[in-house]
């Protein structure tokens, strides 16, 4: 049997505020959008830079390098109630700094859940509920305040 990962999807009920999390926040690039007038929804495609470097040129089907990590948000016209994010996981990536990323989101207005206590590891929600996980390239950080004596807030 061949498997080939294509894509995490995830609902969001508003694409600008999900876009300045992931983007803004995060740093990924939106590399695709679709918007489906008779289905009624709008699908976003999104990838980290490092992602999209080392990834093949040559376009599929899609339009997409075969093989690219990405995150599809879907974002349905209609009013629908989002809960429970949390149920399927979260997403992960690396980041260069934890710190500067987790202070990126703390100056976005985003409440950190799990901060970085241990220079390494750090966990975010997005908009509509969504935990994601930012890990620390390489060895941990040495501790750093105010994260070291940080609490957590809510769950992740």
């Amino acid at each position: 049997m061949s498997v080939e990962y294509l894509h995490t999807m995830i609902r969001i009920s508003d694409v600008d505020a999900a876009l300045k999390f992931f983007c803004d926040g995060l740093g990924l690039k939106e590399i695709r959008r679709v918007d489906n007038e008779a289905g009624r929804f709008t699908l976003v495609f999104l990838a980290s830079p490092e992602d999209i470097a080392r990834n093949k040129p040559d376009p599929n089907e899609t339009g997409l390098p075969p093989g690219l990590p990405m995150i599809e948000l879907t974002h349905n016209w209609d009013p629908e109630e989002l809960e429970g994010g949390r149920n399927f996981g979260h997403l992960a990536y690396k980041v260069d700094d934890i710190y500067a990323a987790t202070e990126r989101f703390q100056n976005l207005g985003v409440t950190i859940n799990r901060p970085p206590r241990d220079g390494r590891m750090c966990f975010v929600r997005s908009p509509d509920g969504i935990s994601v996980e930012l890990l620390q390239k390489g060895d941990p950080l040495p501790p750093k305040e105010p994260w070291a004596s940080a609490e957590n807030i809510g769950t992740w």
